[in-house]
């Protein structure tokens, strides 16, 4: 509050007398104290979004132990220059420059045929969503129970490799895709000389592989 005081003294006849104000602030300091207390108790705390990343191993993996996943299973996305990206099914065909397939990071590109490939998984997920929403089910139940769904036999197994010259946007994207389509096996690799030439041959529509012996390029 303010707070006036006059000038007592005397002094000549007629002259206006000096007046000096005094503010008080400490109701300030207690409003202010009420007000940051008030917020910190109604505002929800921001929470980071997250993504989880499933990175390769670093023990030695035989060669028995990689034949255990079904080819039928396996997709390789290749992240390419300009923004293209390559998939192929298990082990491609070098002598095929078709067996490698190129399509774009669009609804009806890329998440089309993981979701194709996971259609029974994406389905119990629905599922489980509108059951959770129908019978209020807790979120510590529902993430045990879509962690049960993922871990379905019939889910794929994704390997991302990224050439030199995609971007950092073309990871985001594919990863993106991998949560939108409930992907849970999904690892990013280094890319391979063999999965460089996948690419150069498919965009020479098979030029590559007339005089190039196959052993060479695995």
């Amino acid at each position: 509050m303010a707070e006036i005081q006059q000038n007592e003294k005397g002094g000549k006849k007629g002259k206006t007398k000096k007046l000096s104000i005094h503010i008080d602030f400490t109701p300030m300091v207690d409003m202010n104290m009420l007000l940051i207390t008030f917020f910190m108790l109604c505002t929800s705390l921001n929470k980071p979004q997250t993504m989880e990343i499933s990175m390769p191993t670093s023990d030695t993996v035989t060669e028995e132990e990689q034949n255990k996943v079904k080819a039928s299973k396996a997709i390789t996305i290749l992240l390419g220059p300009e923004d293209k990206i390559y998939y192929y099914f298990g082990i491609p065909d070098y002598n095929n420059y078709n067996s490698l397939h190129l399509t774009t990071y669009a609804a009806d590109g890329l998440r089309s045929v993981l979701l194709q490939r996971n259609a029974e998984v994406v389905t119990k997920v629905e599922e489980l969503k509108q059951k959770k929403l129908a019978e209020n089910m807790s979120e510590e139940e529902f993430t045990k129970q879509m962690t049960e769904i993922k871990k379905s036999k019939t889910s794929p197994v994704i390997m991302i490799k990224a050439t030199d010259d995609s971007n950092y946007k073309n990871l985001i994207d594919a990863l993106d895709e991998m949560h939108i389509c409930s992907i849970s096996q999904y690892a990013i690799v280094d890319i391979e000389e063999s999965d460089k030439f996948l690419i150069k041959n498919h965009e020479t529509a098979g030029e590559l592989t007339k005089n190039i012996d196959n052993s060479k390029i695995k």
